[in-house]
C-alpha cells in the first residue's frame, strides 16, 4: 500500500459551490495538514472521503480500497473526530460509550480508560453538561480507542486551551511513531500545523492551491517588506498578496531570487508562517 488516503480528481457540486476536481495522496507514517479559510471545501472533503456525502465524480481510496465498497472495513480502521458533537445528550459518557465500543473490532477498554483520567472525564457526566473543549476530548478518546490507522480530525483543536492543545499534538506525534498509522488534520489554527504536521494541503475556493511538504513550503515562500517607494504596476505582479500602508509594504512571494534581482538590497526577506502564506493567497 503506497498510501493511506487517495483522492483523486474529486468533485463535488452545490447550489453555489463546487469542490473542483481535488487531488492529493497521505502516505503511511505521516501527518498532513488540511489547511483554508472558512468555506474553501474542507469539512466537504472530509465528508465525501467518510461517505457522508455522495461524491459527483472523482475516486476516493482508504487503504488501497474504494470507501464505497469497502465502506464498514475502512470505518472499522478509522478514528473519526469532527468539529461538531454528534452523542445523545442525555447520555453519559459511559453509555455513550457503550453505544459505540460496540461497533469497533478492535475497541481497547483499557486505552480508553486511560484517555478518560488522563482527559480529566468524569464517566458519569451526561453530555449535555460538557463544554465544548470536554465534548472534544471525549470525541478523541473515542477515536483514540480501537487502534485506528487513520485519525481525520476536523478542527479538533478549536475551542481547546494551550496547553491541552500541545497535550494532543504530543499524543498524535506520539501515535505516528508507528509507522503504518497516519493522521489527517483540518484546521484554522495553523500554528499547531507547525509544530508537528509533515504535509500541508491548501485548499481554496474548491481547489487544491498545493500539497507538499511543510519544509518544502515554508522554503519556497517569503515574506518581502519594503519602502512604498519600490512599488510600480511591474514590480507589484511579482506578489501573490500584498499589503501596503503609508510607510511600507509587505508582502507573499514564490519567487524569492526573482525578487532579490529585482529589488536588490532595498527590501527585507523573512520566513513566513503557515497564516501568512494562507491569508495572502486568500486575500491576494
Amino acid at each position: 500500500m503506497d498510501y493511506i488516503l487517495e483522492i483523486k480528481n474529486l468533485r463535488k457540486e452545490f447550489k453555489n459551490f463546487t469542490l473542483d476536481n481535488i487531488s492529493f495522496n497521505l502516505k503511511p507514517g505521516y501527518i498532513m495538514g488540511f489547511i483554508g479559510p472558512n468555506g474553501a471545501g474542507k469539512s466537504t472533503t472530509i465528508k465525501l472521503i467518510m461517505n457522508l456525502l455522495k461524491k459527483d465524480g472523482g475516486e476516493i481510496k482508504v487503504f488501497g480500497k474504494d470507501h464505497i465498497k469497502y465502506e464498514k472495513e475502512i470505518k472499522n480502521r478509522i478514528g473519526f473526530v469532527y468539529d461538531e458533537n454528534y452523542y445523545y445528550e442525555n447520555l453519559s459518557i459511559e453509555q455513550m460509550k457503550n453505544i459505540v465500543a460496540p461497533f469497533y473490532s478492535k475497541w481497547d477498554e483499557h486505552k480508553f480508560n486511560y484517555y478518560i483520567k488522563e482527559f480529566d472525564l468524569n464517566p458519569k457526566a451526561k453530555i449535555k453538561t460538557l463544554s465544548k473543549g470536554m465534548k472534544m476530548k471525549f470525541s478523541l478518546a473515542i477515536a483514540l480507542s480501537h487502534h485506528g490507522d487513520l485519525i481525520i480530525m476536523d478542527e479538533p483543536t478549536s475551542g481547546l486551551d494551550p496547553v491541552f492543545r500541545r497535550e494532543i499534538l504530543d499524543i498524535l506525534y506520539s501515535i505516528i511513531q508507528d509507522e503504518s498509522k497516519s493522521i489527517f488534520f483540518s484546521t484554522h489554527i495553523t500554528t499547531d500545523l507547525e509544530k508537528i504536521a509533515d504535509y500541508i494541503t491548501f485548499i481554496n475556493k474548491g481547489s487544491i492551491v498545493f500539497s507538499k511538504t511543510k519544509d518544502e513550503v515554508l522554503e519556497n515562500y517569503a515574506i518581502v517588506k519594503g519602502g512604498t517607494n519600490l512599488l510600480n504596476n511591474d514590480t507589484r505582479k511579482q506578489f501573490i498578496g500584498l499589503r501596503e500602508t503609508s510607510v511600507g509594504f509587505e508582502g507573499l512571494v514564490n519567487n524569492v531570487d526573482k525578487v532579490k534581482k529585482t529589488f536588490g538590497d532595498s527590501i527585507l526577506i523573512e520566513k513566513p508562517t503557515l497564516e501568512d502564506i494562507m491569508v495572502y493567497s486568500v486575500r491576494r
